[in-house]
């Protein structure tokens, strides 16, 4: 075979790749509502792993699982995290279900089989074109190892930790103000409402 043929084939291999790639990726437009593509999962799964130096991932957590790191890194996660990933991990909160590509199940293998270094960089260092940001510089190096420690309870996470969470989300004023009249409803407590004062039309 010619040099030239040899070159032109590879081309149009390459070509047709890339023509696979772009289709691939721009499915459903370039809406935020579309699902990764199981190729997209693929390479970005890989990307991940190869962006992760070797030395980050065999760190080990300083800290091991105590009854308070736990309940702390619980309500840090409640505060911090659970807006994208939900209280329980899943992913299907507000903000995650409108993401693109959707945060991951923390539950679930993908997320569980990775090290303790491997968590603990993704959660200091943010993940690129995703919308998992980097909290290096928020807060200190050691509120993210216990968060590794709360993702490896996830999976047994109890109802009651559930319930203490919800009370510790980010809420706007306005749910909070809501919350505060149902709760001053259902005490009896709240404020009676005053009639407006009547107008008495005088005659002139």
């Amino acid at each position: 075979m010619k040099r030239g043929t040899f070159l032109l084939i590879i081309l149009v291999t390459l070509a047709g790749l890339a023509v696979a790639l772009a289709v691939s990726i721009l499915h459903d437009g370039l809406s935020a509502r579309a699902t990764p593509s199981a190729f997209e999962g693929a390479v970005a799964r890989n990307l991940r792993h190869l962006s992760i130096p070797s030395a980050a991932r065999r760190q080990e957590n300083p800290f091991g699982p105590s009854t308070k790191i736990l309940h702390d890194s619980c309500l840090h996660f409640a505060d911090h995290c659970a807006s994208c990933h939900g209280n329980d991990g899943s992913g299907d909160a507000f903000f995650g279900r409108g993401l693109y590509p959707k945060p991951p199940d923390l539950r679930k293998a993908g997320t569980q089989n990775l090290s303790d270094g491997e968590l603990f960089w993704i959660i200091e260092n943010g993940v690129r074109f995703t919308g998992m940001p980097a909290f290096s510089g928020h807060g200190t190096q050691d509120d993210s190892w216990k968060l590794v420690l709360f993702i490896r309870h996830l999976p047994h996470i109890t109802p009651e930790e559930l319930t203490e969470m919800e009370r510790n989300n980010p809420k706007s004023p306005g749910d909070r103000e809501e919350e505060q009249q149902e709760e001053d409803f259902l005490n009896g407590t709240a404020p009676k409402k005053t009639s407006p004062p009547e107008h008495h039309n005088h005659p002139e």
